[in-house]
Parts: structure tokens; C-alpha cells; sequence
């Protein structure tokens, strides 16, 4: 009886104590969890967060001054406007495009068509998804199964293009539109963070003779490497 007495009183005296200090009368495992809490958050905290190399290039230059006025006009000889048109971006450290187009109208012996297009794309580096160089590796992969998955393509052949960048590949192909046989060429290029997307295409129109594969495919090529080297410049 006695002890039971000097139990209901201590369990008395912990009710009356105010609600802030109650954890005083509690036993020891809200303190221990607490230390456990602590020590995890600790832990955890001390872990180094992923780090990856710093991507190589910080700009982009102009695309439509990626080559120079005569390469443009070797490729476009009638072009509406040498100076391109610039496709709108909403970084243009990220991502850029122009393109051009030309129509040499020789009377009864038909015209001859040609485009041509330049897409810029920079990645930098992110802990998360990996360094600006694996993530253009990655892109340039994309575009070159893109290119060889052209619908309706036909002849097409892969050729890799050296001295362009850390790796370059040419798709050639045949396409036919509104009865008209194009020749096309795509030139997917990367210099460490950034890939280059060149699409360069010709027609003979209204009668006119189609134009060789294999001169599209050089024009494009010197064109590439161009492209490449104001990327580096840019970044000077």
C-alpha cells in the first residue's frame, strides 16, 4: 500500500506539471529517437552531392553566320537573301537555327532548287542527367538514327566525315516530292557540348536535270566543318 501510495503520487505531480515541460516527466526513448533523427539528418547531410565536369563551350554563334557569304552562295547560287533567315529561340545560348532556299529559273530548261538549314544545339552540365559532353553524345546519337529513319527514303547511306569536330556522319538519300526527285544530304556533327544539324537539298524542277549526289554531299561536308569552327570561335 505503501508504494502504490508514493506511485500516485509521482504520477500526480507529472499531471500537474505545465504542458511544456511533460517530455521532462516521459522516459528516455523520445530523447534517444531524437538523437537517432539527428544523426541520420547529420548523415545525410555530410554525403557529397554528384559532381561532373564542367561543359567545355558557353555560347553559341550566330547560325546565320556559321558560314561565310561565299560558301553560301557556292551552295545557294540564286539565294533570296544570303544572309539567311533566323528561326526564333528562347535561349539562344541553347539552341539556334536559319536556313535559306534558291531557285535559279532557266527558262524551258527547268530550275534548279536548293535549301539548306543549320541547327545549333548546346547542353551544359547537370548533376542530375550528366556532363554537357555525355548529354551532346547522346543528342548527336538521336539525331543520326532520326536521319537514317527519313520516311520514304531511298538509296540512303551513312558516311562518316572526318576533321569535323569530335565526331561527324553524312546521311544521303533520295526523296520525291510532288514528282520532283531531291537529293538530300544531313551532316550531324559535335564538338564536345555542342551538336551541329546541317540539311542541305537540291532538285531539278520544270524539266531541269537533278543534281548530283556526290557534289550536294562535298558542299555540305566543307559546310559542316565551317559550322564547327564558329562554334569553337564563339567561344574565344
Amino acid at each position: 500500500m505503501h508504494r502504490s501510495a508514493k506511485r500516485l503520487a509521482s504520477l500526480l505531480t507529472c499531471a500537474a506539471v505545465p504542458v511544456l515541460l511533460v517530455a521532462g516527466c516521459s522516459g528516455s526513448d523520445s530523447d534517444s529517437s531524437g538523437d537517432a533523427s539527428a544523426s541520420a539528418a547529420s548523415s545525410s547531410a555530410a554525403k557529397p552531392s554528384p559532381s561532373v565536369a564542367p561543359a567545355k563551350f558557353k555560347k553559341l554563334p550566330n547560325p546565320c553566320e556559321a558560314f561565310s557569304k561565299d560558301t553560301v552562295k557556292k551552295m545557294l547560287p540564286k539565294a533570296k537573301d544570303t544572309s539567311g533567315e533566323r528561326g526564333t529561340s528562347t535561349d539562344n545560348s541553347a539552341h539556334g537555327t536559319c536556313s535559306w532556299s534558291s531557285s535559279d529559273e532557266n527558262g524551258v530548261d527547268g530550275t534548279q532548287f536548293r535549301w539548306l538549314d543549320i541547327g545549333y544545339q548546346r547542353y551544359d552540365s547537370d548533376p542530375g542527367v550528366g556532363s554537357g559532353e555525355k548529354r551532346a553524345t547522346d543528342f548527336y546519337t538521336k539525331q543520326v538514327i532520326e536521319a537514317k529513319d527519313t520516311k520514304s527514303a531511298k538509296k540512303l547511306a551513312a558516311v562518316k566525315t572526318s576533321g569535323t569536330g569530335d565526331e561527324a556522319t553524312a546521311i544521303t538519300y533520295d526523296v520525291k516530292k510532288e514528282g520532283n526527285d531531291f537529293k538530300n544530304t544531313t551532316i550531324i556533327a559535335r564538338t564536345s557540348n555542342i551538336v551541329v544539324t546541317i540539311n542541305y537539298n537540291g532538285a531539278g524542277l520544270a524539266g531541269a536535270d537533278t543534281p548530283k549526289g556526290d557534289d550536294l554531299l562535298k558542299k555540305a561536308q566543307a559546310a559542316a566543318k565551317e559550322a564547327v569552327t564558329a562554334a569553337a570561335k564563339a567561344n574565344t
